[in-house]
């Protein structure tokens, strides 16, 4: 018999074997989408406003996430990762994005011992995401092409990651 303070810890240990094997890959050409509306308005974790359109013209990674989601947990450290190696990119723009609130969300982030730039909406995503389940990731290229769109667990820092990123920020 499972006790259930242990399920949560269980499935993070299973998404995180799960996480090693996924590996996100590009869109192909056709199935590419282009994001036409970048008025999405976000609050960060000082309470500072942010409306995507700040960031047009860069590489977007957006994670829709949240700290009571196993797969969400068992990704965040090889985002983590991630972003370290490009958190200097002027070009690249991570935005880690939950509906949680922010206090819940700072003490997730304090106790796993993360940094991650993490935002709460303020306006409805725009319509092309469509948020069905977390986590969900995407990430745009500089003219607004939704080039990857990732729903379930998956590895963020392997090579085939920096190599797409290096690509995009070019």
């Amino acid at each position: 018999m499972i006790i259930p303070q242990t399920r949560q810890p269980i499935q993070i240990f299973l998404q995180k074997g799960v996480a090693r094997l996924v590996k996100p890959r590009l869109l192909s050409a056709s199935e590419t989408v282009r994001l036409d509306n970048f008025n999405w308005t976000l609050r960060d974790k000082r309470g500072q406003i942010f409306n995507l359109e700040e960031a047009k013209g860069k590489v977007l990674v957006i994670n829709f996430w949240a700290t009571w989601c196993p797969p969400c947990i068992a990704e965040m450290p090889s985002f983590q990762k991630l972003y370290d190696n490009y958190r200097d990119d002027e070009d690249l723009l991570f935005l880690f994005v939950t509906q949680e609130d922010s206090k819940v969300v700072e003490a997730f982030m304090k106790n796993k011992a993360y940094n991650l730039p993490y935002y709460i909406p303020m306006t409805d995503y725009p319509k092309e995401f469509d948020i069905t389940s977390i986590p969900r990731t995407f990430i745009i290229n500089k003219t607004g092409g939704i080039v990857l769109d990732k729903s379930g667990v998956a590895n963020w820092d392997g090579e085939n990651m920096t190599i797409i990123l290096d690509k995009l920020s070019d």
